[in-house]
């Protein structure tokens, strides 16, 4: 009988780096269309159970796309789990080979659930998303230096927010034109924006960035967002709850929806107002409205409902 094998790849800007375990096998080539081949074409006689793959930004996608088109089973995880991993093994020395054996034996312990990576579409607007994310971050940096900026150098600076202006109304364009493109998109953006406070911004993320939201449950959702109350107890002490991980650009688009929501939603503002009246600090009942405002969207898209406050079906 033979052994299940198990691959972990790391991917570095100029090359990949493949372990299969348990055999030990190694396998370096280059990030380009004919290293990637050689890559898919060595993994397909093994028939993993499954291949593991750190997210990198872009690095990884071109493999990643081979991988799914080839049929192999294929799990893309958050690099920091798998640095955890590494030092609760004791590997504390890392290399691109190293790294490698890791993920595979992270792939054999853990065993994340495969998933196919998102079709041409959705990654293009993907990067749509992430590209507006990081035009809005430096127009953020260049307003904070405008306020300090000397005279000689602030027309410098003005010219370069207006153009970063421009260019997030570009992204902006180019993201309502790709999903006006098809039909579900549109369909599922018309949903969407009739909840008041979710604006395109939000609405693209959701359709980008979490288009499994209908097909999970409230606390898959929440947990997946970022947005569960995680505990911190210890024998009798009874600890804090505190959110984190989970998708944080989505998270960060539904703080700002919620925000618009609770000057403009009766049920987020009726909601938030009644936790702080029950003593609940603000903090705390915003992100309790953020989780409120995702689950009614939710609620919305399993039952492609519009926004009805007096007959849409809401979470309690």
């Amino acid at each position: 009988m033979t052994a299940a094998a198990w691959v972990g790849i790391d991917v570095a800007q100029a090359t990949v780096d493949v372990h299969i375990a348990p055999a030990g096998t190694v396998l370096q080539q280059a990030n380009d269309e004919a290293g990637i081949a050689a890559v898919v074409a060595a993994l397909q006689p093994v028939a993993p159970q499954l291949i593991v793959l750190e997210a990198t930004g872009t690095y990884h996608v071109p493999l990643a796309a081979a991988l799914g088109a080839a049929g192999l089973p294929m799990a893309i995880v958050n690099p920091r789990q798998v640095r955890d991993f590494a030092k609760a093994t004791g590997q504390l020395a890392k290399t691109d080979r190293l790294d490698a054996a890791v993920l595979a034996l992270f792939a054999e312990r853990v065993r994340p659930t495969a998933r196919p990576l998102a079709d041409a579409e959705t990654r293009e607007l993907q990067a749509l998303l992430a590209r507006r994310r990081q035009l809005v971050d430096m127009l953020a940096t260049e307003r904070t230096r405008l306020y300090a900026a000397p005279r000689r150098v602030r027309r410098s600076v003005q010219n370069l927010i207006a153009y970063l202006e421009r260019e997030i109304g570009r992204t902006d364009d180019d993201e309502r034109r790709l999903i006006e493109a098809s039909p579900l998109w549109r369909a599922t953006d018309d949903l969407l924006q009739s909840a008041p406070g979710v604006g395109p911004a939000t609405s693209a993320m959701l359709i980008g960035w979490l288009p499994e939201l209908p097909t999970l449950s409230r606390r898959a959702a929440t947990k997946l967002v970022g947005l569960a109350p995680l505990n911190c107890d210890s024998g009798t002490m009874r600890g804090h709850r505190h959110i984190r991980g989970g998708r944080a650009d989505v998270r960060r688009v539904l703080y700002m929806a919620t925000l618009s929501a609770l000057r403009c939603n009766p049920v987020i503002r009726a909601y938030y107002q009644r936790l702080r009246e029950t003593g609940k600090p603000a903090k705390v009942a915003l992100v309790a409205a953020m989780r409120k405002l995702l689950l009614i969207l939710q609620v919305m898209l399993k039952t492609q409902q519009r926004w009805q406050q007096q007959t849409v079906v809401l979470p309690t």
